[in-house]
C-alpha cells in the first residue's frame, strides 16, 4: 500500500504539479481512504521520498554491525547504501530529482533528510572518536564531508538522466574523503594538546636546520614566542659543540 500511495502520488506531482495536488487527490488515485494515506505518511511531502526512512534503519544496522577497525571507511560504505537506493529506479530517482529543483518546499525538506543521514554517520564516529572536544568536531566534520562527497557524485549522475555507472563517480569522490580523514585518530594530535603540539611542529621544522660536520642533525625545541636572535644562538652553540 505505501508503495502504491507513493506511485499514485507521484505520478500526480508530474501530471500537476505539486502545489496543486491534494491528498484527495492522491488517495481517490490510489483508490483509497485519507486514513490509509496519513497511515503511511504525515505528509505530501513524505510521499515523495518514500523510500528514506527505510534507507536510514538501513544504515543505522549496518554501521551498528560494522568492524570498527576503519571508521571512515565504514561511514563512506554507508553512504554507498544511500546511492544504492537511488540507483535501483533511475527513472525515478530523475524524476523525484528535477521535481525537487522546481519546489522548494521539497527542497527544503529533502535537506532535512540529508542532515538526518548526516546526524547518523556522526553518530557512528563519535563513537569511535569520543563525545567532547576534538573527538566530537572530527566526527562532525568528517561525517559532513563523506555527505557532501556522495552528494556531488550522486547529483552528477542525476543531471546526466542516471546515464551511466553512478558508482564510479560517487567512490572517486568519497576516496578524496578517506585519503584526507582516514589517518589513524592515535596519530591526530588533540589542538587542545598545545604544548605537545608546539614541540611537534618545532621538531618537525628543524629537520631543516644545519647538521654537523659528520652528519648528525641538531634538533632544537625552544617555547612559542622565544626571540628568532635566542633561537639562533642555541643552534649555534649545539653545532659548535658537536
Amino acid at each position: 500500500m505505501r508503495e502504491v500511495l507513493a506511485q499514485a502520488a507521484f505520478q500526480l506531482f508530474l501530471e500537476r504539479g505539486f502545489e496543486r495536488t491534494t491528498v484527495d487527490d492522491i488517495v481517490a488515485r490510489a483508490g483509497v481512504g485519507r486514513r490509509s494515506f496519513f497511515r503511511y505518511f504525515p505528509s505530501k511531502e513524505d510521499a515523495v521520498f518514500p523510500d528514506h526512512e527505510r534507507c536510514l534503519a538501513e544504515m543505522t544496522e549496518f554501521l551498528a554491525a560494522v568492524d570498527d577497525s576503519d571508521p571512515v571507511g565504514a561511514v563512506c560504505d554507508a553512504a554507498r547504501i544511500v546511492l544504492r537506493m537511488y540507483a535501483a529506479n533511475p527513472e525515478f530517482s530523475v524524476q523525484r530529482y528535477r521535481l525537487t529543483r522546481e519546489v522548494p518546499g521539497l527542497r527544503t525538506y529533502e535537506l532535512s533528510v540529508v542532515r538526518r543521514y548526516e546526524q547518523t554517520l556522526a553518530g557512528h564516529l563519535r563513537g569511535r572518536f569520543g563525545e567532547g572536544g576534538d573527538g566530537e568536531l572530527r566526527a562532525e566534520v568528517i561525517a559532513a564531508s563523506v555527505v557532501a562527497a556522495h552528494n556531488n557524485g550522486l547529483r552528477l549522475w542525476l543531471r546526466s538522466g542516471g546515464e551511466g555507472d553512478p558508482e564510479e563517480a560517487v567512490d572517486h569522490a568519497l576516496d578524496l574523503v578517506r585519503e584526507v580523514w582516514a589517518r589513524p585518530v592515535d596519530e591526530v594530535v588533540p589542538v587542545s594538546a598545545r604544548p605537545e603540539r608546539e614541540a611537534v611542529e618545532a621538531a618537525g621544522a628543524a629537520a631543516s636546520l644545519p647538521v654537523s660536520a659528520d652528519g648528525e642533525v641538531v634538533v632544537m625545541v625552544a617555547r612559542k614566542g622565544t626571540p628568532m636572535w635566542r633561537v639562533v644562538q642555541q643552534i649555534e652553540a649545539a653545532v659548535g659543540e658537536s
